[in-house]
Order: structure tokens, then C-alpha cells, then sequence
């Protein structure tokens, strides 16, 4: 059995993919990977996704330098989750420019944004 074979791929092809830190262990962001994305991160030890939203294939840092190399990649219990752990290239993996996707912690019936800004979305998508 190939091993992308053990991977349960959701109706659209889909399986969720977690980035994790593997210095801090943070989570990094939640992404989409279809078959030939996981294929092309195992094979080249760069992380790629599927963009829902532009229905495409795309590297992470391919427009923001800010590439992710993986370190580990693992499969869950269901076989229906990827984790991986990455360094992030420039300590900055959100497209707003900080260090996390999660940057937002709920408190007082509100969700509160916890995290700086680490460098201007502007400065990272309009110098590449």
C-alpha cells in the first residue's frame, strides 16, 4: 500500500494539516493539503497546501519568503490529521505578519488580539 493510501482524505480530497513550531511547540497555522501537496512536502521538506479559496497548489513562503521546513511529519490515530513540525523562515508565518495564525485569545465574551505584529503585511508581499 502506497502511504498516502493510509491518509483519510475528506469528499473534496482534503486532509487537515497542522504547523507546529518545533522549537516552542506552537501552532504555527491550520492548513488544507490535498495528495500532491503532502506528496510534495514529503519530497522536498518545504511545506505546500491546497488553497481552497484560489482552488490551487501553493509552497508556503512562495510570495512572503517565509518558507517552512519541515522537520517532522506525522499522521494521526484516524489517519484523517497531518501535524508537522516546522521552523518558520523569518519567525513569521501569518499572513497579517506575526508569528501565528493564532493570535487571538478569547477573554470577556470577546476575542482579544494577544500578538504583535511582528512586520507589515505591506513590506512582506510587496518585496517579493
Amino acid at each position: 500500500m502506497n502511504w498516502l493510501d493510509e491518509v483519510k482524505w475528506d469528499d473534496d480530497g482534503l486532509v487537515p494539516a497542522i504547523a507546529q513550531d518545533a522549537a516552542s511547540g506552537r501552532v504555527m497555522m491550520v492548513e488544507w493539503m490535498n495528495r500532491e501537496a503532502l506528496q510534495l512536502t514529503a519530497d522536498t521538506g518545504i511545506a505546500h497546501y491546497w488553497s481552497r479559496s484560489r482552488q490551487r497548489l501553493w509552497k508556503k513562503g512562495e510570495e512572503s519568503g517565509h518558507l517552512q521546513s519541515v522537520k517532522e511529519l506525522r499522521l494521526d490515530c484516524d489517519g484523517d490529521v497531518i501535524i508537522m513540525q516546522v521552523e518558520q523562515a523569518g519567525g513569521i508565518a501569518c499572513h497579517t505578519g506575526r508569528e501565528s495564525c493564532f493570535y487571538r485569545r478569547f477573554e470577556n465574551d470577546g476575542w482579544v488580539v494577544v500578538d504583535a505584529v511582528l512586520k507589515d503585511p505591506d513590506a512582506i508581499y510587496h518585496a517579493h
